[in-house]
């Protein structure tokens, strides 16, 4: 409706300055001769509006005209600019209409605010979707890398991978975090090259009084979306069954969190007597039948109940090991 970009224009105005006709017209889907019949319209109702001609000129509001929302805290500014992903939006069907509402607040904002509430939106996105390993999670502090992300500082870090629990440390350039349904990602260039980060797979975490380098051009969104279709480009994955005893369930979890397919019961939960009611089941997702033959390094603690070719598969890794490891025996006996 008309009556709706008559004002996405005045809004867009107070929030950017002097914008070129060309530029309105591209934010608001429309061509160059109507947004200059809009800026009339504009103008006859009274809006101080006026256009500046040549290769600099472009369209703008007097000083001094615009409306302010009293109320609103910094951190409440910010909290409204911490978004869903715009695909949550557009499959709804309420990608424009997202767009327009927040013009509309930014433009509305205290001016103090403004900033915080933009840098806010270009370093914090909310990704509803799930990704298949992810009900197993501790807390995570997001204190350093909150810091880091907006103060543009180098962050150090000190991680635990799941995959083989090991420990590395890196010094990350930060381009912001991510909540994956509920798991919070630290999205970072470690020496040019983009990676992810889990926050609750952080050791310890660091701010560096070095500014942050991060490639020139490239937003949050960018890096993540590079990120993401890593993960989920990958083939169906793997469902695996491992049957697991209950004294090292702690540590299986820890070592095979992100491969959670669903949340096992508690250890403490499992009944105290021997035997097969000992163990629990769990449901665990992996890439490929290599990636699952992992699951070997925790021996009998760790039965593998399905798939049956996983099982055939492990069985005869181990039965190579133990005729080498018979086979050496042997000879140093003799």
């Amino acid at each position: 409706m008309r009556s709706d970009r008559l004002l996405s224009i005045m809004l867009l105005l107070q929030t950017h300055g002097q914008l070129p006709a060309s530029i309105l017209a591209d934010r608001l889907e429309v061509s160059v001769r109507t947004v200059m019949r809009d800026v009339e319209a504009l103008s006859a109702a009274g809006v101080p509006v006026y256009t500046v001609r040549g290769p600099h000129g472009g369209i703008a509001l007097l000083p001094g005209f615009r409306t302010d929302v009293t109320g609103l805290t910094a951190d409440e500014a910010r909290a409204l600019f911490v978004l869903l992903s715009g695909s949550a939006h557009t499959d709804l069907g309420l990608g424009q209409a997202l767009g327009s509402a927040l013009r509309k607040v930014m433009a509305a904002l205290p001016a103090p605010h403004r900033s915080q509430a933009d840098l806010a939106s270009r370093r914090v996105l909310i990704d509803p979707v799930r990704w298949g390993g992810g009900p197993y999670r501790p807390e995570a502090d997001l204190t350093a890398a909150q810091e880091a992300v907006f103060t543009d500082r180098r962050l150090r870090l000190r991680y635990r991978h799941g995959r083989d629990s090991q420990v590395r440390s890196y010094t990350l350039d930060p381009y912001g975090l991510v909540n994956k349904a509920g798991v919070w990602y630290l999205v970072a260039d470690h020496r040019g090259e983009p990676q992810l980060f889990r926050a609750d797979r952080a050791l310890s975490a660091a701010v560096l009084d070095e500014p942050v380098r991060r490639r020139e051009g490239l937003e949050l969104i960018d890096v993540w979306d590079t990120l993401r279709r890593r993960v989920d480009d990958i083939p169906d994955p793997l469902s695996v069954t491992v049957s697991v005893r209950r004294e090292i369930l702690s540590r299986f979890l820890r070592v095979h969190q992100t491969e959670l397919a669903t949340a096992p019961p508690p250890a403490d939960a499992l009944p105290e007597t021997g035997g097969d009611r000992a163990r629990v089941h769990v449901e665990l997702l992996f890439r490929s039948l290599g990636a699952a033959e992992v699951l070997l390094a925790f021996g009998a603690d760790a039965e593998v109940l399905a798939p049956e070719e996983l099982r055939h598969t492990l069985a005869r890794k181990a039965a190579e090991a133990a005729r080498r490891y018979a086979a050496r025996s042997g000879g140093q006996g003799g």
